[in-house]
């Protein structure tokens, strides 16, 4: 067990002692005991953050490049309007929740004044070479309220000791000064699989290769990491914080596991097929971020500007993504005035509009529950409308294929179900149906057109709009007894106009 995983482990134990005590001393009734792998106390804190925003923003930026070759000159950044705070004032009142900044890209340029080389924000005519934008930005996270992180290529285009020893030790000393306490807390940190190929590696101009598993050392990496940010949530293909989704369409798949077979899966894995899904044998808790952005492309572009992501398509992705048990990672690329664009922010605006119209008020909260099986109060299902993440329903040990039913005084119209597994104690539904109550008194199936497996985190099941007396949720199969901290149902507002 490498020193990622044990850690992980031993804050999950942790938190189970102390969750067992809170449900359990004051009633007879004893918890399920948890299914394992299951997730640390960070790792539940950043599922319940459910979107937040990546910025990409460099040299490629003025290059109009994607990924750079470590060739560009630094003289090239020069923002005339950059302003952090527009990029927080904009991204919190879109609803979300964090920004992870591009500190440094392929290209191997750094947004931070960097020892160990020149290709830094230091070298450019930004602030007269005194500017600071992991800085500036990270400041404006905590005036708007939004955690920050960092993205930190593991791969670097522009130094001529890529490929050697001596690089590790430079990049280790990259993440120590972002990490160190200087820029504040750190919820996340991005490691990305894109590592070895051409370059310019200081002039030599040449196509490098490496061994993706063995050359960065990442476990002594992760450790690093946690070392100075314990809370901080790790990205890469295979974790150890969250994994890679697979795809940068920002689609989770309609089964998803928050588990990975620990070990296996490295940055620049070879079967990126298997992330979508995870692995339902996995035995460590490495839950699934969509990433995508807004635009075609990771940094901004001229001829992208009509080509910007309508809010509708953004509302479709959070319910492929947030709605299938991951979390959102959406881009959104800063211009080369230093600016959001217009046409970005406005379509940001108008998707947390759509949610508000989406989720507007759950029709569950009035409705009596009634469950098939209960494990005894402190497990009652009004936990399931309580409002309270930290109560959840459960039945005995020994209940297969349970169920809740909900029911109206008057016929209800809803068109989505939203359903939460207490994942402290473990993800456990492996298959679900939801069935509403026909006008003949028959119990039909909803028409969503898709998988119901799993649930994990959270669980948006979509599907032609009903109008019925009463809805069930039938747990067919599970690992172990289920704990569902909440069931809602919505109608979305089709009376509000779009704006």
């Amino acid at each position: 067990m490498n020193i990622m995983k044990k850690n992980y482990c031993l804050f999950a134990a942790s938190f189970f002692f102390a969750l067992s005590l809170s449900v359990s001393c004051s009633d007879a009734v004893i918890a399920p005991d948890p299914v394992l792998p299951v997730p640390a106390p960070q790792q539940v804190r950043w599922q319940q953050m459910e979107r937040y925003a990546f910025i990409h923003y460099g040299l490629n930026t003025y290059a109009d490049a994607e990924w750079g070759y470590g060739n560009v000159s630094p003289e090239l950044l020069a923002p005339g309007k950059l302003d952090c705070r527009q990029w927080a004032r904009v991204l919190a009142g879109a609803g979300m929740k964090g920004i992870i900044i591009t500190a440094k890209h392929h290209d191997g340029f750094c947004l931070w004044p960097c020892e160990g080389t020149d290709y830094d924000i230091a070298s450019s005519p930004y602030r007269d070479g005194k500017g600071d934008i992991v800085r500036e930005l990270s400041e404006a996270c905590r005036e708007y309220g939004l955690k920050f992180g960092v993205y930190v290529s593991p791969w670097d285009r522009n130094r001529s000791d890529y490929g050697r020893e001596e690089y590790v030790g430079y990049y280790r000393s990259q993440l120590e000064s972002l990490l160190s306490g200087d820029y504040g807390e750190i919820f996340e940190v991005w490691l990305d699989g894109a590592n070895g190929g051409d370059g310019w590696y200081g002039g030599a101009d040449e196509t490098r290769t490496i061994d993706r598993r063995v050359y960065y050392d990442f476990p002594s990496i992760d450790s690093l990491i946690l070392s100075l940010q314990p809370d901080a949530i790790i990205f890469s293909d295979g974790g150890p914080g969250c994994r890679w989704v697979g795809n940068e369409r920002g689609v989770a798949g309609e089964t998803n596991w928050s588990f990975l077979r620990g070990g296996e899966v490295y940055p620049g894995y070879h079967a990126a097929g298997e992330l979508p899904s995870g692995h339902e044998d996995g035995d460590t808790w490495i839950p699934a971020e969509c990433d995508v952005s807004i635009r075609p492309g990771w940094f901004w572009h001229a001829d992208e500007d009509s080509l910007v992501k309508s809010p509708e398509q953004l509302l479709d992705l959070y319910f492929k993504s947030v709605g299938r048990n991951a979390n959102l990672l959406l881009n959104v690329p800063v211009n080369r005035d230093g600016l959001i664009s217009k046409a970005d922010s406005a379509s940001l605006y108008a998707f947390n509009n759509l949610l508000s119209r989406e989720f507007g008020y759950n029709v569950l909260k009035d409705a009596a529950v009634e469950a098939s099986s209960e494990r005894g109060r402190p497990f009652r299902a009004e936990n399931l409308v309580d409002g309270d993440y930290d109560t959840f329903w459960s039945v005995p040990d020994s209940c297969s294929a349970p169920s809740v039913r909900f029911s109206f005084v008057k016929p209800e119209k809803l068109d989505k179900i939203v359903l939460q597994e207490y994942i402290p104690l473990g993800q456990r539904v492996v298959d679900f149906d939801v069935e509403y109550l026909s006008r003949d008194g028959m119990w039909m199936p909803v028409d969503c057109g898709e998988q119901t497996t799993t649930i994990g985190y959270k669980r948006i099941v979509r599907f032609r709009p009903i109008e019925t007396e009463a809805v069930r949720v039938v747990f067919r199969e599970s690992r172990g007894p289920v704990c569902i901290s909440a069931v809602e149902a919505y109608l979305r507002d089709y009376t509000q106009a779009p704006e």
